[in-house]
């Protein structure tokens, strides 16, 4: 589901309203981290922040400059870009393993499987450069469409 500025607008304070917009953008600014991290918990902590940020910037939210999902995956994106540059201050190598977060068990052998098309998915996208890297996250992960991702990245369409 996605909001209009109207719903963004109305949620301004009411706590009922907001958990309503996280509940409908959670979903997809977490794919959204997922893509760019291979942490399943730190995608999830940083999608907590995305919303924490928004909140406590609600009130600075324009809906004549953007649809509330375009300014939420602004803030999404800074804050991405905030967890490289102090991940590369600590630590240059890349995270080397995929949280698995299935609901049933798998077996051994698609264990092996997932495991070996996540890291091929993993090579393929560190190959991409980073702008490349940060589209592919929008398009797949959190799911924007190519109007939205342009808005989102000051690109054209």
């Amino acid at each position: 589901m996605r909001l209009s500025a109207t719903d963004a607008r109305n949620a301004g304070g009411k706590a009922a309203e907001w958990r309503e917009l996280v509940d409908a953008e959670l979903p997809r600014i977490l794919n959204y981290f997922r893509y760019r991290i291979d942490d399943e918990m730190l995608a999830e902590d940083l999608a907590a922040e995305t919303f924490e940020r928004a909140w406590r910037a609600r009130a600075s939210y324009r809906r004549d400059r953007a649809a509330f999902s375009t300014w939420l995956f602004t803030i999404a994106r800074h804050i991405a870009v905030d967890h490289f540059r102090r991940r590369a201050r600590h630590d240059e190598a890349q995270l080397d393993a995929l949280d698995e977060t299935g609901a049933a068990a798998p077996s051994p052998a698609e264990t092996a499987e997932r495991r070996d098309e996540a890291a091929r998915l993993r090579a393929l996208l560190a190959a991409l450069p980073e702008r490349e890297r940060e589209l592919v996250a929008l398009k797949y992960g959190a799911d924007l469409t190519n109007r939205e991702i342009a808005r989102a990245t000051s690109l054209s369409e």
